[in-house]
């Protein structure tokens, strides 16, 4: 019956750690002062494309590097060519490579900073 008990626990706590990691895997990860990857094509696009790494945005134009200024519980901020522009730290896609370093989210299809293909967050 221990066993059993033990078995019921350790699954439960790998179910648990295994959503947590898919929940941070949605999320842009950035601090003021760090250099990303982003859309610049204004405040009108909305695909609103953040990465680590460079690559193309969901929209399909080439993403540029940004200075992040600000970050809060919802956006991402950051300036292109004296504008400051953001977009949202939660990603309707990211990606789906496994472990690279290119952090990407978005809020359309495409492919992220690494070659990898983006997903669709459940």
């Amino acid at each position: 019956m221990k066993r059993l008990q033990l078995a019921i626990l350790a699954m439960t706590f790998a179910v648990g750690l295994a959503a947590a990691v898919y929940a941070e895997g949605e999320k842009f990860a950035a601090k003021v002062g760090d250099s990303i990857y982003v859309c610049a094509c204004g405040a009108a696009c909305k695909c609103g494309t953040l990465s680590s790494s460079e690559g193309s945005c969901g929209c399909g134009r080439n993403m540029v590097k940004a200075t992040v200024s600000k970050v809060d519980a919802e956006r991402v901020y950051y300036s292109v060519e004296g504008k400051e522009l953001s977009a949202p730290i939660m990603g309707e896609y990211r990606c789906d490579c496994g472990n690279c370093r290119c952090n990407a989210v978005s809020q359309k299809p495409g492919r992220c900073g690494c070659g990898g293909k983006m997903i669709k967050v459940q």
